[in-house]
């Protein structure tokens, strides 16, 4: 049952998350993000390499420009919360071993035109976090 209703998961422009069914639509409240990404898969190396994610939903999404990885920092704790996303608006975050091994991955690069730490996946680097000896 919930594989089908994360497969109808839509959320709207004012960010409100929906089932839709062809028949029905009911709201639905999240906390965070619908989906946690639970584990982590790597093909290759560099700038080529391809970084998957499997859902608590059995959902597998490679990380590129449609799916980008994003990581939100608190700006009181610094606590990261970091996010890849599932399709359009849907969001799954990921757990704090992924982000682990996802951290593991990190190499050098520059995001926002600052030097960050950041890892590669189908040609497009995504920042996780700054290095900015000033914080």
């Amino acid at each position: 049952m919930v594989c089908l209703f994360a497969s109808v998961l839509e959320r709207d422009t004012a960010g409100v998350f929906w089932l839709v069914t062809p028949t029905e639509m009911g709201r639905v409240v999240v906390d965070d993000a619908p989906f946690l990404a639970v584990e982590l898969y790597v093909a290759g190396a560099g700038s080529g390499q391809a970084i998957s994610f499997r859902t608590n939903v059995d959902e597998i999404i490679t990380a590129d420009s449609d799916h980008p990885i994003t990581v939100l920092t608190d700006p009181g704790t610094g606590e990261p919360s970091p996010y890849v996303t599932v399709r359009p608006g849907i969001e799954a975050r990921l757990s704090r071993a992924v982000f682990y091994e996802l951290a593991a991955l990190a190499v050098e690069g520059s995001g926002a035109g600052r030097p960050t730490l950041g890892v590669w996946s189908m040609g497009t680097f995504f920042p996780l976090d700054s290095l900015d000896v000033d914080r």
